[in-house]
């Protein structure tokens, strides 16, 4: 008893002059921490006794929170709260635009916003017809029983207004575009309204994802140039189509317990323990294919520089990957962001890179003249 009264004295003792040398607002801390006593380092001050404030956050799930109430499902719907898919949509359109850009000069930008916005709507619409052609299988997930016509939160009618007024959305996007792009584009709907089925008939769901997704990396060259070139569209395509197969692979390993007890199918459940050798071909096939549409577009030094990193990031990706811990496995899935952005990158400066060696070109012809 005494001992303990001696201590908390001496607490007490402590907090008065912390509250002495901190004025008010500390001494209130210090008595409460005295108050508290040994564990009193646990312990985290609060905001006061006035209404707490939300801490200032940009991030997408913080805007999608602090949107009217009402509109929040449908936001949640498009999934603007995980940007990280319309990044995985939007970045093959940039390779592409990047790529038709004249040697010398930056990509398009207004093209690069105009597919930045479709990317977006578009993204919006797949999740959509996604979410309603599986919403008894979501309502069976953890993961994905809280996702809105799920959980109730949208009817089925209302995802198909919502849906309307996506396409429409789109649509006028498109229509931006020459005739040959809008064509293109259109063709792409049949995959988008199917391509969420595939799950339920064969175990290479992510290969119709692919064929999907990537459409970008043909549609950014024909609205750029008015048509495709099939040297450079082509593999360009392909090597996103790889991708694809990388990130939802291990994307489609945090549900594969879930998705075999309810019959949908997926590469995860496909290659089980042989992921990181598929992983690896795929990385291979996606550099290949990078290599010769660098080829194909006469690319530069910085461009083949980032090919390598891109070789280095996945490698680290697939070889430090956890198939079996789901947080893991989302951690390397959104960091397929980087990926692609490091190639937008080696694209830009390769790009400008041309000018450099073609004005090196000249002076050595004019050289060779004179002499």
């Amino acid at each position: 008893m005494l001992g303990a009264g001696t201590a908390g004295l001496a607490r007490a003792l402590r907090a008065g002059t912390q509250a002495w040398l901190w004025g008010a607002r500390g001494r209130s801390l210090a008595l409460v921490h005295a108050a508290r006593g040994p564990h009193a380092a646990d312990w985290q001050p609060s905001a006061g006794r006035g209404p707490r404030r939300r801490p200032l956050s940009l991030s997408a799930a913080a805007v999608v929170n602090s949107a009217p109430r009402p509109l929040q499902p449908y936001l949640r719907l498009m999934r603007l709260d995980k940007p990280i898919g319309t990044w995985l949509l939007y970045l093959p359109c940039t390779w592409s635009i990047g790529l038709a850009a004249d040697p010398g000069c930056l990509p398009d930008w207004y093209m690069l916003s105009l597919f930045g916005t479709g990317a977006v709507l578009m993204r919006g619409a797949g999740c959509t017809i996604n979410d309603m052609w599986d919403q008894d299988f979501d309502k069976k997930v953890t993961r994905t029983a809280s996702r809105p016509i799920a959980a109730g939160d949208i009817s089925t009618f209302q995802s198909f207004a919502f849906l309307g007024g996506q396409l429409t959305l789109a649509l006028g996007v498109l229509l931006c575009l020459n005739h040959y792009s809008i064509a293109l584009g259109a063709a792409s709907l049949l995959l988008v309204i199917t391509y969420p089925l595939m799950k339920r008939i064969t175990y290479w769901p992510q290969l119709a994802l692919g064929l999907t997704f990537n459409w970008g990396a043909l549609l950014g060259w024909s609205a750029v140039k008015g048509s495709c070139d099939p040297s450079v569209c082509l593999p360009l395509y392909f090597s996103g189509i790889m991708w694809t197969l990388i990130y939802d692979t291990i994307y489609a390993h945090q549900d594969k317990k879930d998705d075999a007890l309810i019959g949908l199918k997926s590469t995860a459940l496909w290659f089980r323990e042989d992921t990181r050798k598929w992983l690896t071909g795929f990385s291979v096939a996606m550099l290949g294919a990078l290599s010769l549409v660098g080829v194909s577009s006469g690319q530069t030094a910085p461009y083949y520089a980032a090919l390598a990193a891109v070789g280095a990031h996945l490698a680290h990706q697939i070889y430090t990957l956890d198939i079996h811990r789901p947080e893991d496995c989302w951690e390397k899935f959104t960091s397929n962001r980087t990926t692609g952005l490091i190639i937008f990158l080696g694209i830009v400066l390769g790009n400008l890179w041309k000018a450099k060696e073609t004005d090196e070109t000249k002076k050595n012809i004019e050289n060779r003249i004179e002499n």
